[in-house]
């Protein structure tokens, strides 16, 4: 789901960066030394899973794992995810430096969203049906947002790319539900091998 160079007018790409710093700067006063490690590790697990992409009419479709970083990081979400579109579109050139601001918030807003929505659920404690639905229900969610955000961002710029976001909505349905998947799997593993993770989210 990243937005290239030379597609969104000036106004959304603003707009974009706009949320971006906002949301970077708020993740950044919550960061401590503790908390680098595990930021690092899980920006790379984005930036590895973004980059493996199947190619589906005038876009691709790849995992994310945005519902994961939310669910662990919160706001830091927002300084992870960012680090790691900056590295692939110097790298590999999927996205593009204009466009960074918007692509961030495209991904990282949805997975601040869903730390609110679902941390809850996922906190010692919780039955582990309820655990497990709204790991579930994270990876699931972050990817819908995100994959509409992109849609609005294509249609605002003009309604001309209105086929094109409905098109990219429904790509990621099946990515909806494996990343639903990925992420209540790897919520599980981490309850039963570092739990205090998942003791840290404070929602």
């Amino acid at each position: 789901m990243h937005i290239s160079e030379g597609v969104l007018s000036p106004a959304i790409l603003i707009g974009g960066a706009v949320v971006t710093m906002a949301g970077v700067a708020i993740g950044l006063k919550k960061v401590d030394n503790e908390n680098i490690p595990k930021m690092g590790i899980l920006s790379a697990a984005f930036f590895v899973a973004s980059l493996v992409h199947v190619p589906v009419g005038p876009s691709s479709v790849h995992l994310i794992l945005n519902g994961l970083l939310g669910l662990i990081l919160g706001w830091k979400a927002f300084p992870a995810i960012l680090v790691a579109l900056a590295l692939q579109a110097l790298l590999f050139q999927f996205g593009g430096i204009t466009t960074l601001g918007v692509n961030t918030m495209n991904m990282a807003l949805p997975a601040v969203i869903c730390y609110y929505l679902f941390g809850w659920g996922v906190k010692s404690g919780i039955k582990q049906r309820v655990f497990i639905t709204a790991a579930f229900a994270s990876g699931f969610c972050a990817v819908l947002v995100s994959s509409i955000l992109v849609g609005f961002s294509l249609y605002l710029t003009g309604e001309a790319f209105l086929p094109a976001a409905k098109l990219i909505v429904a790509a990621h349905l099946p990515v909806m539900i494996i990343e639903g998947i990925v992420t209540a799997a790897c919520i599980l593993f981490l309850k039963k091998v570092r739990p205090e993770l998942l003791e840290e989210i404070n929602v």
